[in-house]
């Protein structure tokens, strides 16, 4: 018999009981519905609902209960629906009926959303943990960069030179507004909702402020039929999750181009690339590939589960079972990827003449040229315009760009000093641009903004 069938006349049907249980997926809230318990228990001792030597008893059989699950030698039974059910049958079968005491003032809908907001947040502390690994990689590896240049692309097409330390800086930065995104989510899942009861709280001398206190909750809710039905924390990390996967995805993406032949930028570590089962020859970019497909899935998980929210009427309703499954398949690719992600970048091998030569092409300075004019006088239209003529006139007749500007009588000699390779990114000096100077500068702000992250973890 389930736990609410005293209600009914027939014992649920089979059918009905392999639709709805969640067990197969919730089970990996046990240890966060016992910690959940033993709070919620206490807090009836406190209140006179429950004798000294009663909390002892129902305490000692939830720890028990603990080891069991962790041991993996818990029994599961056909009527567990829920791992909720699961432990709270199991804690009556230990300590006799006083164990029914435990549900006191305390429904499923509060239990549940408790026991996930536990979840959630050790999860995504877990996580901001891999952001900040992750990023200590990039400038670890940006270190190691000084002065090696590549072609910065717009459209995927050859734009300017820019520094690779520069470049690899970038995702960094994205991963930082991931991990303030993270913190800040953290702030709104770190609230306690036991006490709300199935909607509308109880009549009996509960004190939720003394249950949060002991959970470690930062904030306590002010409406019971808020506390209940609110998921917007789920949808919130769902979305969290899928932007570091869109970061990961694009990361991905650039080291897919970069260990072509046709780009020939990077080369993969052995541990970190696979082969192909039929051609001898391959190293392939798995993981790479693998979080680009991912990152299409974090995405349907936030708006498969924002679909599921809309239009719910309070408070709440079976279809919010339907929030854990997204919820965790998300944390945990996103997690494997984080680390997959350290290592593959910590191991790449960057192939820097390869890099820079490609990078060295003539009309990769074009706006260096412009640039050289303005500096002299010419309205920066009308040097875009030369210069553009020059570019097409030096393609058209096949004729080197240099020469042509050698030539150009608003140009001449002076200005070939823009072709000398290196010249272009060490000439920047504009406030976070690509020049050496400049990312010396960004770097120390990195390097301090990571800081500030290690700290952040400290506090959530």
């Amino acid at each position: 018999m389930t736990l609410w069938n005293s209600r009914l006349g027939s014992d649920p049907s089979k059918i009905l009981m392999d639709f709805t249980v969640s067990l197969n997926f919730d089970r990996r809230l046990a240890k966060y519905d016992i910690e959940a318990s033993l709070a919620h228990l206490y807090g009836l001792k406190e209140v006179g609902l429950i004798s000294q030597q009663e909390f002892e008893k129902i305490s000692g059989a939830l720890k028990t209960i603990g080891d069991e699950i962790s041991t993996d030698v818990f029994n599961f039974v056909d009527t567990d629906e829920d791992i909720h059910t699961a432990i709270e049958r199991r804690t009556i079968e230990i300590v006799g009926d006083v164990g029914g005491k435990l549900h006191t003032g305390r429904s499923r809908n509060d239990q549940v959303v408790t026991a996930l907001r536990l979840l959630v947040k050790d999860e995504l502390k877990q996580i901001a943990e891999r952001v900040v690994e992750l990023n200590t990689v990039i400038l670890n590896r940006a270190k190691e960069v000084p002065d090696i240049y590549l072609p910065g692309y717009t459209h995927l097409q050859r734009a300017q030179p820019v520094l690779l330390s520069h470049h690899l800086l970038v995702h960094g930065w994205a991963f930082f507004r991931d991990l303030d995104r993270i913190v800040d989510c953290y702030s709104r899942v770190d609230c306690s909702v036991l006490g709300a009861g199935a909607l509308g709280g109880t009549t009996l001398p509960l004190d939720p402020k003394t249950v949060k206190d002991k959970l470690g909750f930062k904030e306590l809710f002010e409406n019971s039929l808020d506390a209940v039905a609110d998921r917007d924390f789920v949808a919130e990390t769902l979305f969290v999750l899928s932007l570091v996967g869109i970061h990961l995805s694009k990361m991905g993406e650039e080291i897919i181009l970069w260990t072509t032949a046709e780009f020939g930028f990077a080369t993969l570590d052995d541990g970190f690339s696979t082969g192909s089962s039929m051609l001898p020859q391959k190293k392939n970019p798995d993981i790479a590939e693998l979080a680009r497909g991912k990152s299409g899935r974090l995405v349907g998980n936030l708006t498969g589960f924002l679909a599921t929210m809309k239009s719910l009427p309070l408070a709440y309703n079976r279809d919010l079972q339907e929030d854990k499954e997204p919820l965790f398949d998300s944390i945990d690719q996103i997690k494997l990827a984080l680390s997959a992600f350290a290592g593959m970048y910590d191991t790449l091998q960057f192939h820097d003449t390869t890099m820079q030569s490609s990078a060295d092409s003539a009309y990769s300075v074009a706006i260096d040229l412009a640039e050289w004019l303005v500096k002299k006088g010419m309205p920066f239209r009308s040097a875009y315009n030369l210069v553009g003529s020059i570019v097409k006139d030096s393609i058209q007749r096949h004729v080197a760009l240099p020469e042509l500007v050698l030539a150009h009588p608003d140009l001449g000699e002076p200005a070939l000093e823009i072709f000398e390779p290196g010249s272009s990114v060490r000439r920047r000096t504009s406030h976070g641009s690509t020049g050496n100077e400049q990312v010396k500068i960004q770097i120390k702000n990195y390097e301090k903004k990571l800081n500030e992250g290690k700290k952040q973890l400290l506090k959530i």
